[in-house]
């Protein structure tokens, strides 16, 4: 048998929950920055990006994400953060993964939506092409830029509707965000078919989960480690098989978690609440999608078959066709089966 990592390197998987600009690799960032050099507070230097990427907690994240959204000016920075966030994923056996996109911030920024629209499409099409990965896309609300925000996204979904989308959130500061007022937006989202994920309880507690399963018809809740303090919703959760999108190190990054080993990732589990494990911000954070089964593996004392198994819950988990869900599950129990013969 292989040792945990190198299983973990080569096993088959699914990211549910990581971010479009938050996946930029250092390169690519500092590649952008170059290009803005004087214009923006980015370092064009790959090296100076991980003193850049320290957090002092979850609003300064917020500010130092949107100087790096300020990088992307048109669709050709577009399409090259696509493909290379997919080349990413790849690299790490990723088959399918559901990027969340936030268009408002783009076409705030002076990028038209159908531009935009298509250059996310002509790359996830290229990427599938060029590494064999499926991406789609969770189109999402900037919490906090508000209901001006809330109605673009919306429109944007509705109005341009790219083959790729399957699914419509809500991101940003929780604090100060109340979910509520979304429900409009998401019960018009909702009614033309998209799936309902937004980020809750990641800063704030239960009743932000509470808000998003009952006002916003959340079919999985990004973070939710909050629930872990409510045992009446961790038995809702395990009883109806809502998945949490659970990240870790980025959670300790953003100072949500005071560290790795208070993590409420164990909680969880025992209480038999379904979780996938996820990246989030991969390069912001200084992990990747392997070193967070990684953590999780530690967290959970688990072995391969322990890890294979959370590989299997994320697929079902994810907005996948009933065959699609079959033939990744089947990868990863055959890679399991070889990984020990």
């Amino acid at each position: 048998m292989t040792d945990l990592p190198t299983f973990i390197a080569g096993l088959p998987k699914v990211e549910l929950h990581v971010h479009h600009v938050g996946s930029a690799s250092p390169r690519i960032v500092a590649e952008l920055a170059a290009r803005h050099e004087g214009r923006s507070p980015v370092p064009a230097d790959p090296e100076a990006l991980a003193d850049y990427f320290a957090f002092r907690d979850f609003a300064h994240f917020i500010e130092v994400y949107l100087s790096v959204v300020d990088l992307i000016r048109d669709a050709d920075d577009v399409w090259l953060l696509t493909h290379e966030v997919a080349r990413e994923l790849a690299r790490q056996r990723v088959r399918y993964a559901e990027l969340t996109v936030t268009p408002y911030s783009h076409v705030h920024r002076g990028i038209p939506a159908e531009a935009f629209c298509e250059a996310i499409e002509d790359a996830r099409k290229r990427a599938e092409a060029d590494f064999g990965i499926a991406l789609r896309w969770c189109f999402d609300i900037p919490g906090e830029a508000g209901l001006p925000a809330a109605e673009q996204t919306l429109r944007i979904a509705l109005d341009q509707r790219p083959d790729g989308l399957i699914s419509f959130g809500l991101g940003g500061p929780e604090i100060g965000v109340p979910r509520p007022q979304f429900k409009p937006y998401f019960d018009q989202a909702r009614a033309a078919g998209l799936r309902s994920v937004p980020h809750a309880g990641e800063t704030t507690g239960p009743e932000t989960i509470w808000d998003a399963l009952r006002e916003l018809g959340a079919e999985r809740i990004g973070h939710g480690i909050s629930a872990a303090l409510d045992p009446a919703l961790l038995a809702h959760l395990a009883e109806r098989r809502i998945p949490l999108e659970v990240c870790p190190t980025s959670n300790v990054r953003t100072r949500a978690v005071a560290s790795l080993d208070e993590h409420p990732l164990p909680q969880l589990v025992a209480a038999g609440v379904p979780v996938s494990i996820n990246s989030d911000d991969p390069p912001m954070f200084g992990t990747t999608l392997n070193d967070e089964y990684a953590v999780a593996a530690r967290l959970l004392k688990l072995d391969p078959d322990g890890v294979a198994a959370l590989a299997r819950d994320a697929v079902a988990a994810a907005f996948l066709e009933p065959a699609e869900q079959a033939r990744i599950t089947a990868e990863i129990d055959a890679y399991r089966a070889s990984a020990v013969s």
